[in-house]
């Protein structure tokens, strides 16, 4: 059997919407059908850089605020950043946004950050616009399981 690899999940996920989509992405990276892929989720507070430089993708979820992404979300890149920059180029991820309006300036603060990181965005950005739906945890479950099956195929 192959190593496992290490996917991590990190959320911001103030209400009870926001963590039925974390719930789902995890519970997507989990499918019964994925063999060698170990999942760990983490609020954005409670991960930093060890956690960054222990997995081989990552996933992240934030909320839309103000037009930028959570507070939290962006304390985490703070506290990582210069400690993943040289070791962590290349690393598979994708990202989530739930955003009341249309994402549009977290998903670019998340681009510009995750750019001078050099990750590689492996899935287009799932933005969950508007009023809330349940089909976003669909979505987010399918993000999870895509990230999560790329690493047990070793497509990256």
């Amino acid at each position: 059997m192959s190593e496992r690899k290490r996917l991590l999940i990190v959320a911001h996920a103030p209400s009870p919407n926001t963590q039925a989509l974390r719930d789902a992405a995890a519970d997507g990276a989990r499918h019964p059908d994925i063999e060698a892929v170990e999942v760990t989720v983490k609020p954005p507070l409670e991960a930093g850089p060890d956690d960054v430089l222990a997995c081989d993708a990552i996933l992240l979820g934030t909320t839309e605020n103000l037009g930028y992404m959570s507070g939290a979300l962006k304390d985490f890149f703070d506290r990582s950043y210069y400690p993943c920059l040289e070791q962590t180029q290349g690393l598979p991820f994708a990202f989530y946004i739930r955003a009341g309006h249309d994402g549009t300036g977290t998903r670019r603060a998340i681009e510009s950050i995750t750019t001078g990181l050099r990750w590689r965005l492996v899935q287009d950005p799932l933005i969950c616009r508007g009023d809330y739906d349940p089909a976003f945890e669909d979505q987010c479950r399918e993000l999870g399981l895509y990230l999560a099956a790329g690493l047990d195929a070793g497509l990256f």
